[in-house]
C-alpha cells in the first residue's frame, strides 16, 4: 500500500466521449441509506474472520510467487463462493498475473564528459538506476545530455517540454513534480499545490520513453519530491518489479534514473548553465528544451528471474445490463518475510495492510449477493503485488477481464485502520470527477461532511491500485475516512494513525488483535456500498472534470466503444 495513514478507498466511474457525456442531472440523489431495510446488516464477524486468517503466521505474509501463494487464493476463492460469487475470468477465479524482476548490479560511476574534466558520480550515493527493458547487460554510453525542464507534453493544456527537438539518442533531464507545485493553492495551470500525474516520476520515465529518449535522469529535490533521497536509494537500490511485456520492455528507455541535486548542479555548472535559472525559466509556458553540450555514460548488469502470480476474480452477474460492469478491488498480498524484530519474529503479516481490505471487499459482495443482482454486473478482484508497484491491478488494466470501456466504477480497498467512526471524509486527488457529486449526496445522507485533503503535494491519488485504471481513462476518486472521530476527535484518531505508521506500518506488528475497534471500518463498508450500489443499479456516465489530465483518454476510448461509455 502506499504510505498512507488511514482508509483508502476508491470510486471509479466511466464516462461518455466528449460528445456523449452526461454530466449529472440537476437534482440526482442516493436512495436514502438510512430506511430501514435498505441496505443489508454489515456481516462484521466474516470480517473479522477473513482478516485473522488472511494475517495468520501459517501464510507467512501473503508474499506473492512464494510456495505459500496457492493457499492464500484457496482461502481467498472459498470466502468468494461462499459469498456468493461466481468465477469471474470467464468460469475460472484466478487471473494469473506474469512478472519479472530486475535486480541490477556492478553499477559503474555515472561519468560526463565534453567540458573539460570529465565528471564522475558514485553510485548510490550520487545516483540509482534501473531498466525497464529485460536484459542482461544495461549500457547508457555517450549520450548527450537534454534539460527538458518538467518533462511534460500535456496537449489539453498547451504545454511540452519536449517540443522542438529530437530525443533519439539523448539522456533527458527532468526536474521532479510539476511547474507550479510550489503555489500555496490549487488555482495554477497543473493545479498548483497539488500535484498532477505530470508531476510523478512514473509519467516522466513513460513520457521520456514515448519521445524516444535513451535514458532518463530525474532531479532529487526533497520538497517537491515529499521524501528525502533515502527513500529514492532504498527504493532504487534493490529488486525491482514489473509485468512482463511481450517485447520485454524495448520500447522503454535503456534506463531510468535519479541524481541528486548537488549533482545536477555540478552538470549545469560545467555546461555553463544554472540549475535554479533553468527552473525558473521551465516554470514557464513556452519553455524549451535546453541541449547541455555534454554527454553521459553508466551501466549496470541485471539478474533477471520470470514468475507468475495471480488475481483472484468473481461476478454477480446484472440483471438488464451485465455487460456493465462496477468492479471492487483489493490487494491481498503483502511482503511475506521481513526484518524480524526484537523477538525474532521476521513475517510481515499484514493485517491491516491489507488482510481487511480483502475482508470488507467480501463482506461487500455478501452484501450486494443478499440484497439480490443489481442491474449492472459485480466484479470483485483480490488483486496481487501490490505491494510489487501495484503489478496486479496494471496487469488487469492492461488486460481487462471486463473491457474498461464497458467498467462504470467501482471501490478499491486498501489498509482500512481498525479505529472508531468518524466525522467526515475526504477525495484524495481533490475533485477530479463528475461522481464527487454522488460522494457529497452519499456523505449527506448519512450526516457526514467533505474536508479538503491533508498534503496533497505528495500525490497520493497515484500510489494505490486504483490508479492503473485511472491512467488508461477510467474516471476514479479516491476517499479516505478522516482522522476526526466521533469519539475523541482529531486527537484520538490521529494518535491512532500515527501510531500504525510509527510501529506497525510494514512491521511483524501489523498483526489481527481480537481488541481491534470496527465500527471505523464498517461505517467505510456501509459508505462503499452505497456509492457501488448506486452505481450498479444506475444508467450514469460520469466524466472527468473538463482539464483533467485523463478526460482526453476517456473521451478518446468512449468514442471508439461500441455501447458501454459510449451511451448517449
Amino acid at each position: 500500500m502506499k504510505p498512507f495513514l488511514s482508509l483508502v478507498a476508491v470510486l471509479a466511474l466511466g464516462a461518455a466521449a466528449a460528445s456523449s457525456a452526461q454530466p449529472l442531472p440537476k437534482g440526482t440523489a442516493l436512495k436514502p441509506p438510512a430506511d430501514a431495510g435498505a441496505q443489508p446488516d454489515v456481516p462484521v464477524e466474516l470480517m473479522k474472520q477473513i482478516t485473522k486468517r488472511l494475517a495468520a503466521d501459517d501464510f507467512e505474509g501473503r508474499a506473492p510467487s512464494t510456495p505459500v501463494e496457492p493457499k492464500v487464493l484457496d482461502y481467498i476463492v472459498a470466502q468468494f463462493k461462499a459469498a456468493g460469487l461466481q468465477p469471474g475470468n470467464k468460469g475460472e477465479w484466478l487471473q494469473p498475473v506474469p512478472t519479472v524482476e530486475i535486480t541490477g548490479d556492478k553499477y559503474t560511476p555515472l561519468t560526463v564528459t565534453g567540458a573539460g574534466k570529465a565528471l564522475s558520480f558514485k553510485p548510490a550515493t550520487d545516483y540509482v538506476a534501473a531498466s525497464y527493458r529485460v536484459t542482461p547487460k544495461t549500457q547508457v554510453k555517450d549520450s548527450e545530455l537534454v534539460f527538458v525542464g518538467y518533462g511534460i507534453n500535456a496537449p489539453e493544456l498547451g504545454w511540452n517540454d519536449y517540443a522542438g527537438i529530437d530525443m533519439k539518442g539523448k539522456t533527458a533531464v527532468i526536474l521532479v513534480n510539476d511547474p507550479d507545485y510550489a503555489d500555496e493553492g490549487e488555482q495554477g495551470l497543473f493545479k498548483g499545490r497539488r500535484m498532477t500525474y505530470y508531476g510523478r516520476w512514473t509519467y516522466k520515465f513513460e513520457e521520456a520513453a514515448r519521445q524516444g529518449a535513451t535514458a532518463a535522469l530525474i532531479v532529487h529535490d526533497t520538497f517537491p519530491a515529499a521524501y528525502g533521497w533515502n527513500v529514492v536509494n532504498s527504493s532504487w537500490t534493490g529488486a525491482q518489479y514489473y509485468v512482463q511485456s511481450p517485447n520485454d520492455g524495448m520500447d522503454q528507455t535503456v534506463a531510468n534514473g535519479w541524481v541528486q541535486k548537488p549533482v545536477a548542479e555540478a552538470i549545469l555548472k560545467a555546461a555553463g548553465k544554472d540549475l535554479a535559472a533553468l527552473t525558473k525559466a521551465a516554470q514557464t509556458k513556452g519553455f524549451k528544451a535546453v541541449p547541455l553540450g555534454l554527454k553521459v555514460g553508466f551501466g549496470f548488469d541485471n539478474a533477471i528471474r520470470r514468475s507468475t502470480s495471480n488475481n483472484v476474480v468473481g461476478v454477480l452477474p446484472g440483471k438488464t445490463r451485465p455487460d456493465e460492469v462496477v468492479l471492487y478491488s483489493a490487494h491481498w498480498d503483502h511482503l511475506g518475510h521481513c526484518t524480524a524484530d526484537k523477538t525474532g519474529d521476521d513475517i510481515c503479516n499484514g493485517a491491516v495492510d491489507n488482510a481487511d481490505g480483502v475482508a470488507a471487499m467480501t463482506a461487500i459482495a455478501k452484501m450486494n449477493a443478499e440484497a439480490g443482482a443489481a442491474e449492472r454486473s459485480q466484479v470483485f478482484v483480490a488483486l496481487t503485488l501490490e505491494e510489487s508497484g501495484l503489478l496486479g491491478s496494471e496487469y488487469y488494466a492492461a488486460n481487462p477481464i471486463y473491457p474498461l470501456d464497458h467498467t462504470v466504477g467501482g471501490v478499491n480497498m486498501d489498509a482500512l485502520l481498525p479505529a472508531g467512526r468518524a466525522k467526515s471524509y475526504t477525495q484524495t486527488g481533490g475533485d477530479k470527477s463528475e461522481l464527487g457529486d454522488f460522494y457529497r449526496k452519499a456523505l449527506t445522507a448519512r450526516g457526514l461532511t467533505d474536508v479538503p485533503e491533508d498534503h496533497p503535494e505528495r500525490g497520493g491519488y497515484y500510489r494505490s491500485d486504483h490508479f492503473s485504471l485511472a491512467k488508461r481513462g477510467v474516471p476514479m476518486f479516491n476517499i479516505e475516512r478522516s482522522n476526526d472521530l466521533v469519539e475523541g476527535g482529531t486527537a484520538a484518531g490521529e494518535k491512532i494513525a500515527q501510531a500504525y505508521t510509527d510501529d506497525h506500518y510494514h512491521a511483524p506488528s501489523d498483526q489481527y488483535s481480537d481488541a481491534w475497534d470496527w465500527s471505523g471500518i464498517t461505517q467505510d463498508v456501509e459508505l462503499l456500498y452505497d456509492l457501488g450500489r448506486e452505481l450498479a443499479d444506475g444508467s450514469m456516465w460520469p466524466n472527468w472534470r473538463q482539464g483533467d489530465e485523463f478526460r482526453a483518454i476517456r473521451d478518446k476510448a468512449c468514442t471508439a466503444a461500441t455501447k458501454g461509455c459510449n451511451t448517449k
